[in-house]
């Protein structure tokens, strides 16, 4: 009779969960269908669906253009299509700063966070706005070039035109999946199996992974369907899946609600135990090991079953290395809050993409670091809105270790606010992409920071004097390994020259969309001459670069792995063979809309120099 009783329990259980499973898909509508289902007794005006494109680009990880143009920005995913249903490479479409693992193998590479979930393969982002909010019934995305890029959709429930703030910001996931090789380079229209939401939206959401592209992803235009109504479900009787019991797994794939996250971070109540089992017989660094492997919210979880696993999880050994960016969703001061406990031995710390929409504030953040900052080494900030000029104080002053801070697209920084990152001397990496930098805090920073190095400048528009900004870096920065200047307006020759005397152990060089330099100056030359350790040299863009700059470089420059020349008029195919067989390591060779190096030329260099990817673009 005994073992009756603990059977009941079970059964008990699993009817519980079944049955508050389909409570929930009642309510929350989880459903794949594309279309609105409407009632068969009515219908009424109000469910009509409604087309919409985007209205308005809200917010963005990178692209490849210009801040100071619309030329492969991402606003052109505004309005109605500009280039669909034509296939090539357009100015007039949104395009990302990356693609391919290209970036992964170059000297300013970042070593990965751990813990990452494998279902968090997001890299970049953009968010759009429509007109109208609605229930979304489809999402139409119109690629034009390298399609297969996306990999999550998302709505919030927040509306980006009402004067009023929300009082809770929700992210839902309309769509997921991991990133697939799509076979050619053709335009298609993208469109999803959405689930159904039951909250209307007029922001959407885009993330990108592109590692597995040839080149860049291009993308148009964005269509929302919805409707006005909440669509109503079909309540027709279904087969109890066995995988519906698994709630937190659901949860964490499809709910970006912050209270599930913060939940498991406030543990009230423990069970006890008359024994932990053969965990008791473990050693102390055995179970630490185990435990190192388990995702953020898995720890927060297995710290409710008992005491002994609770010490475990909580123990700060534990959040050494944190990276919050996959849970951004669902981060805010609660969630810092809670962390701050575990958090005070902790050197890496990634905070990318969180905080947007008052969901962190100023003084949240800044408690954090006061309590957490001490031993900071790594600090990932990456499109962190929040961030104003009391936090980067905060940084300064609670972060004496700090080695690396990653500031890239944080632009809501006011200018004067960057004067604070010259008090940390002890900076090796700096990444200021699409900031507003200005030129006195950055000479400030150049001055103080003598152990840069690895310096990102790219798209920093407030810059009024590249010449000047070279010329103290190769004054002060004699360890810098790799350095941006992606779309910097007006470095000369001279800056170049300061630059290469002052820092020979540059590595990697980013001089794309650079249209003061020019050829003839002997500025290429003189870089090759100067940089023997070049592994990638980026001259993007550069109309002026020659057969003698591509000639200097395979003489010099051997251990060249990647170089961009899109764009030359200059170089021949024969420049090209002699830098191939020079170069061995040389692994990207991009030649796209260069006029000598015709298709013929291409496929002749694939073929005797096979372990090089040679890229030529074209436009239809």
């Amino acid at each position: 009779m005994p073992p009756v009783f603990p059977m009941l329990t079970v059964l008990s259980m699993f009817y519980y969960m079944c049955l508050r499973r389909r409570a929930r898909t009642a309510t929350r509508g989880e459903m794949n269908s594309r279309r609105a289902i409407e009632s068969n007794t009515r219908a009424l005006p109000i469910n009509v669906e409604i087309v919409q494109y985007a209205k308005e680009v809200l917010d963005f990880s990178s692209h490849y253009g210009s801040e100071n143009s619309m030329s492969y920005t991402m606003w052109n995913l505004a309005g109605i299509p500009n280039v669909y249903p034509s296939s090539g490479d357009f100015t007039q479409t949104a395009v990302f700063r990356t693609y391919g693992t290209w970036w992964d193998h170059c000297p300013s590479a970042r070593l990965p966070f751990k813990r990452t979930p494998p279902t968090f393969c997001s890299q970049d982002y953009v968010e759009l706005a429509f007109e109208e909010p609605v229930y979304p019934t489809a999402v139409h995305i119109l690629e034009t070039y390298h399609p297969g890029a996306v990999v999550r959709i998302l709505a919030c429930s927040a509306n980006p035109y009402s004067q009023n703030p929300p009082a809770e910001v929700r992210w839902e996931v309309l769509w997921s999946e991991a990133p697939t090789k799509v076979n050619g380079p053709q335009a298609r229209q993208f469109t999803p199996c959405i689930k159904q939401i039951n909250f209307p939206t007029n922001l959407i959401r885009l993330e990108v992974n592109s590692s597995l592209l040839d080149y860049y992803t291009e993308l148009d235009a964005v269509v929302l369907h919805g409707v006005k109504e909440r669509p109503v479900l079909s309540l027709k009787a279904s087969m109890i899946d066995m995988n519906d019991i698994d709630e937190d797994e659901d949860e964490e794939k499809c709910g970006c609600g912050m209270d599930t996250l913060n939940k498991q971070f406030n543990i009230v109540t423990l069970r006890e135990w008359p024994t932990n089992g053969y965990f008791d017989k473990l050693p102390y660094e055995l179970i630490q090991l185990i435990l190192s492997h388990l995702t953020v919210p898995d720890l927060c979880r297995l710290a409710q079953t008992c005491k002994l696993l609770y010490q475990h999880c909580c123990d700060p050994l534990q959040y050494i290395h944190l990276s919050l960016q996959p849970y951004w969703a669902r981060i805010n001061d609660t969630s810092l809050e809670y962390l701050q406990s575990r958090c005070t031995l902790i050197q890496w710390l990634n905070l990318s993409w969180t905080g947007n929409r008052g969901t962190i504030s100023v003084s949240g953040f800044s408690r954090f670091l006061k309590v957490c900052g001490s031993e900071l080494v790594r600090l990932e900030l990456s499109c962190g809105h929040f961030l104003n000029e009391t936090c980067l104080e905060v940084i300064t002053e609670m972060c004496p270790n700090l080695q690396e801070l990653n500031l890239s697209s944080c632009d809501k920084i006011p200018p004067q606010a960057f004067n604070h990152i010259a008090k940390v001397g002890s900076l090796k990496r700096l990444i200021l992409y699409r900031t507003k930098v200005e030129q006195t805090a950055l000479l400030s920073i150049l001055n103080f920071c003598s152990e840069l190095q690895h310096l990102s400048l790219g798209s920093c528009v407030m810059i009024e004097d590249y010449d000047l900004i070279a010329s103290m870096m190769g004054a002060k920065c004699k360890k810098l390994r790799s350095l941006d200047l992606w779309r910097c307006k007006n470095i000369t020759e001279s800056g170049i020259a300061e630059l290469a005397s002052g820092c020979q152990l540059l590595e990697e060089l980013d001089l794309g969309w650079c249209p003061t330099l020019q050829s003839s100056t002997g500025c290429f030359t003189n870089l090759a001459r100067k940089l023997p350790n070049l592994q990638k040299l980026f001259l993007t863009a550069n109309r002026s670069v020659c057969d003698t700059d591509i000639e200097e470089l395979a003489t010099n420059c051997t251990r060249l792995r990647q170089l961009d020349i899109l764009g030359t008029r200059m170089v021949s195919p024969a420049s090209l063979r002699k830098l191939l067989e020079s170069c061995k390591d040389l692994s990207l060779l991009d030649v796209s809309f260069c006029s000598q190096i015709d298709n013929r030329v291409v496929l002749e260099l694939n073929a005797n120099f096979p372990n090089v990817f040679i890229k030529k673009s074209f436009t239809q």
